[in-house]
């Protein structure tokens, strides 16, 4: 707005009684700092009488917008510095110590040696200085640990290079990290999971398998979900199902496996549990060869979804549960000892024979029965059919199965 015409105090008077609904507002805080500064010099405000101010605040209220106590705050300032803006805080600051040759130095010393700890890295500075005489150490000889860490997060350095870390691993008290050690006795399972694989970020069906180390015999069942709500009731069928008495139950890392729901049931029943350890990739070997050789064998690697979990759990028990355990041959490990005094594990088509009869062969096999459970019973089961017989009616039970799938479930 151009108000340059009013160049008197009678003009101003006139104006304000014929505009009362006029207003101005500038752009920016700026312009209208700058247009206040400029209105007050042209009106020579300070030397007006007290009724003639009156009618110039008037007038700048009018065209700023500002409330009475704004305009008297900006006025003074006016008074004071023939300026009016805002007016910059001024902050304390500390003296700088360590200058941004410092900080790169740091960064150097710290690349080269590969980002060694505090106090080493500060026994290095020292020896640069005292025992090197390098007078580019002088300040840093005298740094404390604290704030050199403090330097290793400065912008500077940063921008110099940066340093990234492996996540650091957090202990979890539940399970016991070693190997298990059956001693020729059953009850020692091996527990793995296999997911039935994602389609449209849907997730499919996951099988559990439990593996006995010694007679590996198996049971193998089916879950919607992975986690310890679902988990539990497989245990307690995995107890069930097999004809001895439970002693350990050893798993990978999962936090499926490694909970405090999970551990309270083992440590209930007196079940020993362990877990497998760091950089032993062979401690759970023989489960995960099970999974291979029984579950993707039979079962495949298409997505099938969960909701046909109960179904294929009818399938595993009624069907190859019994024909893996009864029915079909396994090679199990002969232990020698080489000319080197080795241990080597071989494997003879003498020893090979079903898990069952492994069992059934162990020295003191009936002690590790299971109390209601007989040889006798165990006998009746495995010989009902022939294993051609037991093959045939799992391989129908399959092909059903998958038709239902395919349709729906319908």
């Amino acid at each position: 707005m151009n108000d340059h015409e009013l160049k008197d105090l009678r003009q101003v008077s006139q104006f304000l009684s014929g505009s009362t609904l006029i207003s101005f507002t500038p752009a920016s805080a700026e312009e209208r700092y700058a247009w206040l500064a400029r209105s007050l010099k042209r009106f020579n405000y300070y030397q007006l009488t007290k009724g003639d101010k009156g009618t110039v605040r008037t007038y700048l209220r009018k065209m700023t917008g500002y409330s009475r106590q704004q305009l008297t705050r900006l006025i003074a300032q006016y008074k004071e510095t023939h300026w009016i803006g805002r007016r910059k805080r001024e902050r304390h600051r500390f003296n700088q110590r360590y200058t941004q040759a410092d900080i790169l130095l740091l960064a150097e010393t710290d690349q080269c040696h590969q980002v060694l700890s505090g106090p080493a890295t500060k026994k290095l500075f020292e020896r640069g200085y005292g025992v090197f005489n390098d007078p580019a150490y002088e300040r840093l000889a005298g740094i404390s640990v604290s704030h050199l860490y403090n330097l290793r997060k400065s912008t500077t350095y940063l921008q110099k290079r940066r340093h990234f870390t492996k996540t650091q691993r957090t202990g979890v008290d539940i399970g016991e990290r070693r190997k298990p050690n059956p001693e020729g006795q059953p009850g020692y399972l091996r527990v793995d999971t296999v997911h039935q694989g994602d389609q449209d970020g849907v997730k499919g069906v996951y099988h559990i398998n439990a593996v006995d180390e010694v007679t590996q015999m198996e049971v193998v069942c089916a879950v919607e979900k992975i986690s310890e709500q679902y988990l539990l009731p497989v245990l307690e069928m995995f107890i069930e199902c097999l004809p001895f008495k439970i002693r350990g139950i050893h798993t990978d890392n999962g936090s499926e496996y490694i909970n405090q729901r999970v551990c309270q049931l083992l440590q209930k029943l007196l079940i020993e549990f362990t877990k497998s350890r760091a950089r032993h990739s062979n401690d759970n070997a023989l489960v995960e060869g099970k999974n291979g050789a029984i579950i993707r064998k039979y079962m495949g690697y298409i997505h099938i979804p969960q909701r046909h979990a109960a179904r294929i759990n009818e399938f595993y028990k009624a069907y190859l549960n019994p024909y893996i355990n009864y029915h079909r041959p396994c090679y199990f490990a002969v232990t020698v000892r080489d000319s080197k005094g080795k241990e080597r594990k071989k494997y003879p088509y003498a020893s090979m024979m079903t898990p069952y009869e492994k069992f059934k062969s162990l020295p003191n096999a009936e002690g590790c029965l299971k109390a209601g459970v007989t040889f006798d019973m165990l006998e009746k089961a495995a010989m009902q059919q022939t294993d051609l017989a037991a093959a045939k009616k799992m391989q129908q039970a399959r092909t059903k199965l998958f038709e239902n799938i395919c349709a729906g479930g319908k």
